[in-house]
Parts: structure tokens; sequence; C-alpha cells
């Protein structure tokens, strides 16, 4: 904390699985995933201010100028918090918008998050782990599990949350071909194809070596990702591409679509990856992950 206010990072989300099981009766599926996150991704910048108000910087903030302030995520989180923590000052946030928009890399939902990391620290409230995860569930199925920042094993709606394995140093390469994937279609596609699904088990997902990341990521799947690739056949091309690329130890779509991503064991094999996607024309992200 500064005179000029603090920032957060909102680092991308990565689903390493996703089992989707069925509709509950609040309209939201029961899933089964491991959540991991980049080091990189948005930033959200908060200051004392007499009134709230959110400003869009970044690469990706022209895909956001004519939401209205009250539409966006960051804002209804801040809004909700002071609401319910009887906080009577402002804010003024700014989110640097650097991952592309419905692009199941968790952007909003992360931005919600760290806004609310904050704003708890901006506003001295006083809220615990728990209470803020509740608060976090009421924006997004996503947002609590974006409150921790490390893996974490996530079930129910999202709303429930373990510590995830602990991985051993991973790198990850992050490609979107510059397609918008909304994550409703997706799922009422796999609703549609699945009327009765089975239950979601989380995995046993134990990845202490390299082998290990390989022989779990065989063993799970992304629930979504056919039914994405369905809607936009170049995913099918950028995950072939990143199974393809040396080092890669596994390649998968993340949430509903459309970023996929591949796992290295270094920097230099996640970098060279991305270089080849950009020369391809799409967006690309080379980070590391945190791991525990």
């Amino acid at each position: 904390m500064t005179a000029a206010g603090l920032h957060l990072a909102a680092p991308a989300k990565i689903n390493l699985y996703l089992h989707i099981g069925p509709l509950r009766a609040d309209r939201l599926h029961d899933l089964a995933s491991l959540f991991v996150f980049a080091h990189d991704g948005d930033v959200i910048r908060v200051e004392a201010a007499k009134d709230l108000s959110l400003k869009v910087t970044g690469p990706y903030a022209p895909l956001l100028k004519d939401l209205p302030p009250e539409k966006n995520l960051v804002y209804r989180a801040a809004e909700l918090l002071a609401r319910e923590a009887d906080v009577r000052a402002g804010a003024a946030i700014t989110l640097e918008k650097h991952l592309p928009v419905a692009a199941g890399v968790g952007g909003g939902s992360a931005d919600a998050a760290a806004a609310l990391r904050a704003l708890v620290k901006l506003w001295n409230v006083n809220i615990s782990e728990t209470a803020l995860s509740r608060l976090a569930f009421r924006l997004g199925a996503d947002v609590p599990a974006c409150l921790a920042r490390a893996p974490v094993n996530v079930s129910g709606a999202g709303e429930r949350i373990e510590k995830g394995p602990v991985l051993p140093p991973l790198w990850i390469a992050l490609v979107n071909p510059r397609v918008e994937m909304p994550t409703g279609p997706i799922f009422r596609a796999f609703d549609a194809a699945n009327p009765v699904p089975h239950p979601p088990k989380l995995a046993a997902f134990r990845a202490v070596s390299y082998a290990q990341v390989k022989e779990a990521m065989g063993a799970t799947r992304n629930d979504l990702e056919a039914f994405a690739i369905e809607k936009a056949p170049v995913i099918k091309d950028v995950l072939d591409d990143l199974a393809a690329a040396p080092g890669a130890l596994a390649a998968r779509m993340s949430g509903s679509g459309a970023t996929c991503f591949a796992l290295f064991a270094s920097w230099a094999a996640a970098s060279r990856a991305t270089r080849a996607a950009c020369a391809r024309g799409h967006w690309a992200m080379a980070s590391a992950l945190h791991v525990r």
C-alpha cells in the first residue's frame, strides 16, 4: 500500500481438467476441476477516492469500451463488498486488461477476485476468508477459486474449494486463435448432447514429477472441448500445434474456450511455443505457473 494506492495481479486461470455434471436447481452445473494460475494476466489498481469509479486500460480495453461500468464484474464486486461491509468510502479502480475476453481463462472472474482482495485492504474490511469466498460466489462460480491464486480442487458449482496438489515447476503456453467463446452456448451444447450426465468426480491428480503430470493429464479431460471445437474448428488446429510443440507435456483447452494451453518443463520451451503461435496470427502468452 502506498500513497498512490495498491495494485494486484489478476492472473490467468487455467483448468488443467474440467469434468461437467448435471444442471442443478440453481441453473449452475456440478463440476470437478483443478484450477491453476499463471504468474501473468490482468492487473487491478485501486486508489482511495470519494466515489466509486472504474477505468479500463491495456491492449484489450477496446473490447470493453461499450460495456457500462456497472455491468463490469470488477465494478459489481466493488459495489457488493461496499454494500455487505457497509463501506461508505469510494475507490478509483483501474483494470489493466491483458487477457482476451470470453476466452476460458477466467479473466473477468480473476479480475473480480483481485478487486475484492485489493478493496479489502484499501477499505480495511474485516472479513474472514470463508465469508469473502461466499461473497465471491455471488459474483460468479469461478470467482471464489480465483481468490486463491494457487492450485485448488474445485467442485460443486465452484463453491467447494480445497487445496490442490503440489506440482513440479511448470511453465505454460496460452494460445487463443482470437475467437471469443461465450460460456452459455457451449454449456447448452453440452446439455443437449448429455441430458443425464454422470456426477463429476475430482481426479486423483498426483503429479510430483513431469512423467506424472503427463499421466495425470492423460487420465483427465475437458468435457467442453469437443463442443467448442464444433463451434470454432480452429481450436483443434491450435491444440494439435501445441501438442506437437517441442517439450510439450500435454495440451488441452481451458474452460469453455477458446484459449488452449500446453505445459512445459522449461521457460525456453514455453516461449518457443508462444512465438510459433504468434507467427500464425494467434494471441499467445508464456508464463510460469503458481505450483503451490
